[in-house]
């Protein structure tokens, strides 16, 4: 649970988001900037306020389209570009309800983490062992989803894309929080690298999705699309 202040017989990986230990601890004897507290939890509320807003908006939209199958959505562009069209697919509801139900609720639970550790909250080893748990899964749950959407549907949702978008550097971020802070034990030398390394990793993930967005549809950007 949390609190405002650490108790004092706070363990390492919990003092590292306020101060200079844990295993990412370089010579200078400094964490990365973007795991201390006050970044982080900045990190936390604006990538999930992208998601939830980008959620509700779908959520929104979904709502209009069983009220009306013939509702066009704000983001129906053309036969390649289209969240109605995406939310017709059975990719769309793979738990048998929408899954931008999920986001609603899931980036809810980001946007309070990360107030709660702009207002000084603590939080347990455990309680960070979870949130990482869920931020995998549903990292690995949009990979599926980019996957699908690029490679069998061959639609794209701009929403969901934003989605995508706010996963990237919220996953990037939660991983090596947890790795410099010692709550996913790797070699000091690896947690240092992969501090010094966050921004330049997400920039890559979004420079992968870019491209594989464009060869998927380099016949589209031609003008020779079969699909």
């Amino acid at each position: 649970m949390p609190s405002i202040s650490p108790p004092s017989g706070t363990s390492a990986p919990e003092r590292s988001l306020n101060q200079d230990t844990g295993p990412a601890a370089g010579a200078a004897g400094s964490v990365p900037a973007m795991t201390r507290n006050r970044p982080f939890g900045w990190l936390l509320v604006i990538t999930g306020a992208i998601g939830w807003l980008a959620s509700g908006t779908l959520v929104l939209e979904k709502l209009a389209v069983l009220q009306d199958p013939n509702h066009t959505t704000v983001c129906d562009v053309n036969p390649w570009i289209s969240c109605g069209d995406v939310m017709k697919t059975w990719q769309s509801s793979l738990f048998g309800f929408p899954n931008m139900f999920i986001g609603i609720v899931a980036f809810a639970v980001i946007i309070t983490v990360g107030m709660a550790l702009l207002s000084g909250a603590t939080f347990a080893r455990w309680f960070w062992i979870g949130l990482q748990t869920g931020v995998t899964l549903g990292f690995v749950f949009v990979v599926w989803l980019w996957s699908q959407a690029l490679y069998d549907i061959h639609i794209l949702c701009p929403f969901c894309m934003i989605v995508w978008a706010a996963m990237i550097p919220l996953f990037v971020w939660v991983t090596i929080r947890n790795i410099t802070a010692g709550v996913i034990p790797v070699p000091a030398k690896a947690a240092r690298v992969l501090g010094d390394s966050g921004w330049i990793i997400t920039a890559l993930l979004y420079v992968a999705v870019i491209a594989t967005i464009f060869f998927a549809f380099i016949q589209v950007f031609a003008g020779t699309s079969g699909f």
